[in-house]
């Protein structure tokens, strides 16, 4: 595995697994352990900024129709933590930016920005949102700026009180959510529209001017996290793409299918993208043939993430006063069954 930082390190927030993402771990036998590094999830609400509820509470055991299924949410520097450790950090290669590729019908000749060729039998292209291997492979141009941007972070342990459910709270052109990752720690995120490559100052004291009125903690979260520990992310998509491999190319993750983040699903399906290959690659009885297959079970799926995670960020953004009290009004009359019964339909384990 060729990874472009330097060292391995502790990087990034939080993020939630749910079942779909949870049953692949399991057939790996690294379920517990996941579940170990964070906190399980039972229960989630949408609010307003005065805390007001937008609809009924969700039990998230409700979606997966199994009382054993579990939602995990964890830092993800943790996660790292388990895969390492199953895999072995001899298996990652740090410090290798790929640049680009050439092949041939029997191999690889994998190409790094300081000039060093690997060869291998298979590539797969799993380095993000601006994949070197996906620019080659498809050549699609930039991705899409979802027109918001997004600060995340993570409380240091036994600052502020752990919440017993996952809150999301929708105002105008603002959102922010709030959830227990474990060990003391919350992990929260918050968007807002705004004009891509923008950059904070005091980024607390900006923060607390957006959303320093809104309900109890959000204040308290944002003063008791360091400003060090503060991420700015402009959140970006693509349009799906039908093809995802070529020769012995082939893309996973966010290279194949970059998503915004409003449905929680971008390391879910980078996870079953995984298990997919795994698998076809295990079953098959030539190389084309288990990309084929991989390619088949997961472009269908994917699309219909991207855009629905779209739609759903694009509605959640809404700021017109009008549009938003027809939005806020809607998820009020909307019953916890509507919701189970939609949140099935996308989430079913595949």
């Amino acid at each position: 595995m060729l990874e472009r930082a330097t060292a391995i390190h502790p990087a990034g927030a939080g993020l939630a697994l749910q079942p779909n993402a949870m049953a692949v771990l399991a057939a790996l036998g690294l379920d517990a352990a996941v579940a170990a590094a964070g906190a399980a999830l039972s229960r989630a609400v949408l609010l307003d900024p005065s805390g007001r509820q937008l609809g009924p509470e969700t039990r998230l055991e409700r979606i997966f129709e199994n009382p054993a299924a579990r939602v995990v949410a964890l830092h993800r520097a943790r996660l790292h933590d388990v895969l390492l450790a199953a895999a072995g950090s001899t298996v990652v290669r740090t410090g290798v930016r790929v640049t680009g590729y050439e092949q041939t019908t029997d191999g690889v000749t994998v190409i790094a920005d300081d000039g060093t060729r690997l060869d291998t039998e298979l590539l797969v292209g799993a380095d993000g949102l601006h994949s070197a291997v996906r620019a080659q492979l498809v050549n699609d141009g930039l991705p899409r700026y979802a027109g918001y941007t997004s600060w995340r972070g993570v409380t240091p342990a036994g600052s502020v009180p752990p919440p017993d459910r996952v809150t999301e709270t929708w105002g105008r052109g603002a959102r922010f959510g709030i959830v227990d990752i474990g060990f003391g720690e919350i992990y929260w995120f918050a968007v807002a529209d705004a004009a891509p490559g923008g950059t904070d100052g005091d980024v607390r004291a900006e923060l607390r001017a957006r959303f320093g009125r809104w309900h109890a903690p959000v204040a308290a979260v944002l003063d008791a996290t360091p400003a060090d520990r503060v991420l700015r992310t402009d959140i970006f998509d693509r349009d799906p793409i039908m093809r995802w491999h070529d020769g012995r190319v082939v893309l996973l993750g966010d290279a194949a299918h970059p998503m915004t983040p409003n449905l929680g699903q971008g390391a879910a399906q980078a996870i079953e993208d995984a298990g997919v290959l795994a698998a076809s690659l295990d079953g098959a009885a030539t190389l084309e043939d288990a990309l084929r297959t991989y390619e088949a079970s997961r472009v269908g799926r994917t699309s219909a993430f991207v855009r629905a995670s779209r739609r759903f960020g694009d509605v959640a953004q809404w700021r017109h006063p009008l549009a938003v009290f027809a939005r806020d009004l809607m998820m009020r009359l909307t019953p916890e069954s509507a919701l189970v019964a939609q949140a099935r339909r996308m989430l079913a384990v595949r």
